[in-house]
């Protein structure tokens, strides 16, 4: 592994996985891809994680696909975005910085949002000409409502932290300093739960996301590869 996500173990059962390439503010190269769907696999198959922490390097939680290698033609891998969205345990996005179009993606993924101060969200697939192809407009709007969801894809404008909270793209703010503390305290509550009982009340929470989503999941795959030039952002 070359570190591009880094993967520690701070309390029983919870596995933080952190986007590791801060001088591109954590952008998503297909290296960094790969290497978090390995960090995924390896801790979702590991009968010890119990929960997950998701989060970036300061200064960025993830600031989407890297232009660079959207400019030279290169192939994104989605088996991290699929990992995040089929996990078998909860998953926790801690959003220390901005968390833009790819990023928001990776973070809509996870079972809810924390963020810092510094947390700005924003969907810029429209402003780059391509259309989203990893579950933006079937999980923004489970998020934060139809007419809050087309504001920000249809326009590409910034929500930041305090906003964000009101609208329930994050379900709690805190002091930057301790963002990270306070997502591994609600992974550790987690899991110290009943195994069993969490899975089959997550299950039935996902039945009312997933089952009235999965047509809209479905659609944006199709429409995307109908219609993508170039890589998703």
């Amino acid at each position: 592994m070359s570190e591009l996500v880094t993967a520690d173990r701070p309390t029983a059962g919870v596995l933080v996985l952190t986007l590791n390439r801060p001088d591109k503010r954590n952008a998503l190269s297909a290296a960094l891809l790969t290497e978090l769907a390995a960090q995924l696999r390896a801790g979702l198959d590991d009968e010890a994680t119990r929960a997950v922490v998701l989060t970036g390097t300061d200064p960025a939680f993830c600031a989407g696909v890297d232009l660079d290698g959207i400019a030279a033609g290169v192939s994104f891998p989605e088996d991290a975005v699929r990992y995040l969205q089929a996990a078998s345990v909860p998953v926790i996005a801690a959003v220390n910085g901005a968390a833009i179009t790819g990023g928001l993606e990776l973070a809509l993924a996870c079972d809810f949002r924390i963020g810092s101060e510094r947390a700005r969200f924003a969907d810029t697939h429209a402003r780059m000409g391509v259309t989203p192809g990893w579950g933006m407009t079937a999980r923004l709007p489970q998020a934060v409502g139809q007419a809050w969801a087309r504001q920000m894809s249809l326009t590409g404008s910034f929500v930041e932290a305090e906003t964000a909270l009101r609208i329930g793209l994050l379900n709690e703010l805190v002091d930057h300093g301790r963002l990270l503390d306070r997502a591994v305290e609600l992974a550790r509550l987690i899991a110290q739960t009943k195994p069993e009982a969490s899975r089959r009340i997550r299950d039935l929470y996902a039945v009312a996301r997933d089952h009235s989503g999965q047509q809209a999941l479905a659609t944006e795959a199709q429409v995307a590869r109908e219609t993508w030039v170039i890589a998703p952002a």
